[in-house]
């Protein structure tokens, strides 16, 4: 750094996109003190006609009347944090002096520009790996809709609840779907819009997500956020001050985090992969 010049008291940061995975997830479940936490999902049986009566032609021959007797059966899902992230860097004394850079700010242009995409990309990779609903063809402007609404029916047919479900897409999806006029005619108020809700379609609420926090050939998502857990253990950044590893401010972070698909909720998720694009 050419310590000789002046430089410019505001910074040329890059373009970011804040978080909105809150919309798409929930923080139900709760890991103080632990690193593991695990979930008992139970089973269900059948139903049987009751045998009322009996009589040596038609007897008994079950353990009850009620019908064969069986244990009730679950299953255990482990969710172990697998994520553990840090970053470092120092802020030189003379460099702070004369280029007027301030570690607060390079902290913050930091989680900006490169923990909250790191997390948001993990995560939706996350939901989508463990969607229990998957399609794929080319989306146009002419089956867009479509696609939505099919999307809608499976989840209803599985029972998923029709309420805070949330549809998920990218820009380029996004212009189609203007292209194609289908939104509602719905206002959707400020304080949606401040959470990074732009519409309605079938009656649930669009958000747009940058395509570089979403894999390729991403076509959309229908989610209710009861399906997907998401954690974040542990954010730990700070700022250290006239250490003697350096001359200045040294600036270290630490992220604890994961995301995990429950297994008797993954058919609220719906994945359509937007095939050839």
């Amino acid at each position: 750094m050419d310590l000789r010049i002046k430089y410019a008291q505001a910074t040329d940061d890059l373009f970011t996109e804040e978080s909105k995975m809150s919309l798409v997830t929930n923080t139900n479940y709760n890991w103080s003190g632990a690193h593991t936490v695990r979930i008992f999902s139970y089973m269900t049986t059948p139903l049987n006609d009751y045998k009322r009566n009996s009589s040596e032609s038609d007897p008994v021959k079950t353990m009850t009347r009620y019908g064969e007797l069986y244990d009730l059966n679950s299953q255990i899902q482990e969710m172990v944090l697998s994520k553990d992230r840090s970053f470092i860097f120092n802020i030189d004394r003379l460099d702070s002096d004369e280029s007027e850079i301030e570690a607060g700010k390079a902290l913050a242009r930091e989680l900006r520009e490169v923990v909250i995409p790191e997390v948001d990309n993990y995560v939706y990779n996350k939901i989508i790996e463990g969607a229990g609903n998957k399609a794929q063809n080319k989306l146009t402007k002419d089956n867009i809709y479509q696609c939505i609404v099919q999307a809608n029916e499976v989840l209803d047919l599985a029972n998923v609840p029709d309420t805070e479900r949330k549809i998920v897409v990218t820009p380029s999806i996004y212009s189609l779907l203007k292209i194609a006029k289908v939104f509602d005619n719905v206002d959707v108020g400020a304080e949606l819009r401040l959470k990074g809700v732009i519409g309605m379609i079938d009656g649930v609420e669009v958000i747009k997500i940058n395509a570089s926090k979403l894999p390729q050939k991403f076509g959309f998502l229908v989610v209710h956020p009861s399906a997907t857990t998401a954690v974040t253990k542990l954010e730990d950044y700070n700022i250290h001050s006239d250490t003697p590893l350096a001359s200045g401010d040294i600036v270290t972070g630490r992220i604890c985090y994961d995301a995990f698909v429950l297994n008797n909720k993954k058919s609220g998720i719906y994945y359509h992969e937007n095939a050839e694009a």
